[in-house]
């Protein structure tokens, strides 16, 4: 049964909260509040707080608490309507080329001689976001166009995962990985990595660029105080309070996880699932919101070290852009790969905001920059990936080189 959009808890309450503040605040206000100036906005507070409200505008609140109640019927109905969907994701796995403790290779090719690529997904969400349903699956359609895609599935960790840290999954599961993508292929692969994915990418490429023919990030983060160091640092300040469910867990169970994404845009879940409520249900377009939507609420925890650093490391000293993350000891520089590259940042990103991801660009010499008129997930999975980032990345991977022969 779906529990989502999680925490439920979370987003009925942020919505309740909204509405509450602007019940009670309404009576304070006018129809025409937009157009007046910051000094008259002042000016008619004090006069509210000196004088009580005014009756100039008294059908001004009852609009307010129409509009307040009509918003919140909306957002049940949305939440109800996507728990009763009847569509669900029917896709089953490829095969399984190799697999250490709860990950897995899958190969996706169709055909021998294609082109491989290995795409690296982000820790704390399924793979499958990139063979997300019929019609909705990048490695299916490229694997229909002279390309071998190979997904590294991370999976649920278990007991030994949960001790990771990011230099036991990069330069130890997913090197081996790599191993054994290469292995399979006759030829390294080109290393694509989505989100998260793509930063740990970075790593691996410097590590290993014997192990890769190319690099493609997409979406990846990199400068994690752009371009708001303020909010960056404050969800680096939440570590203590996370402490607790870190060592009871040995991760970051899921829910806190989606409680720290929804910090990052406290309005955005209630605003999609009123628009989904008034959508045709049988539209392609509600059964794509239903699957991604399965995707999202289906997160896989983080490893407690791994937590920390990203917290610590990521957003709150910017280790990577400054040039202190290290894996294995060694510092990680994008500066140092001399692969082929493919970049692409979506200019509409809400998660990895466009400035986090740009300077990679900037960084790897030659990198070929993509800027998709998309979103975090929507390049990816979305209506129009296709052509936002699909097609992109196909032609791309044209140019490279052909394989060189297995050695």
């Amino acid at each position: 049964m779906r529990r989502g959009p999680r925490p439920l808890l979370l987003h009925l309450t942020l919505a309740m909260l909204r509405s509450n503040v602007s019940r009670a605040m309404s009576p304070f206000w006018s129809a025409d509040w937009q157009s007046l100036s910051v000094g008259a906005i002042l000016r008619s507070l004090q006069d509210a707080v000196q004088n009580g409200p005014s009756s100039e505008h008294n059908g001004f609140p009852d609009a307010v608490v129409a509009e307040t109640l009509r918003q919140d019927a909306a957002l049940i109905e949305g939440i109800a309507a996507y728990r009763r969907h009847p569509s669900q994701r029917t896709l089953t796995d490829p095969a399984v080329i190799w697999s250490e403790g709860g990950s897995r290779l899958l190969d996706y090719g169709t055909a021998s001689g294609g082109r491989p690529v290995l795409f690296v997904p982000s820790l704390i969400n399924r793979a499958y976001v990139l063979d997300l349903a019929e019609g909705s699956s990048m490695l299916r359609w490229l694997a229909d166009r002279d390309v071998r895609p190979l997904l590294l599935d991370w999976g649920w960790p278990g007991e030994t995962e949960r001790r990771f840290t990011l230099t036991d999954y990069v330069a130890g599961r997913m090197e081996r990985a790599m191993i054994a993508a290469a292995e399979a292929a006759g030829s390294p692969p080109v290393l694509a990595g989505y989100c998260m994915g793509g930063t740990l990418a970075v790593a691996a490429a410097q590590r290993r660029p014997d192990l890769i023919s190319g690099l493609a990030l997409l979406a990846a983060p990199w400068d994690f105080h752009a371009p708001d160091p303020e909010r960056a640092i404050q969800l680096a300040q939440t570590l203590p309070l996370l402490e607790p469910a870190l060592a009871l867990n040995q991760a970051l169970p899921v829910d806190l996880l989606q409680s720290l994404f929804a910090m990052l845009d406290p309005w955005s879940v209630a605003d999609k699932y009123r628009t989904f409520a008034a959508q045709p249900q049988d539209s392609d377009r509600a059964r794509l919101f239903v699957a991604l939507e399965d995707w999202l609420n289906d997160g896989v925890p983080l490893a407690a070290d791994v937590a920390r650093t990203c917290l610590s490391e990521w957003y709150g000293a910017n280790a990577p852009a400054l040039g202190n993350w290290r894996i294995a000891g060694l510092p990680v520089d994008p500066a140092t790969i001399v692969k082929p590259a493919f970049v692409a940042v979506p200019e509409r990103d809400r998660i990895v905001p466009k400035e986090s991801a740009l300077p990679l660009a900037r960084l790897i010499h030659g990198a070929v920059l993509h800027q998709p008129a998309a979103g975090h997930i929507g390049m990816a999975a979305g209506t129009r990936a296709e052509t936002s980032l699909w097609r992109p990345l196909l032609d791309w991977l044209r140019t490279l080189p052909q394989r060189p022969n297995a050695a």
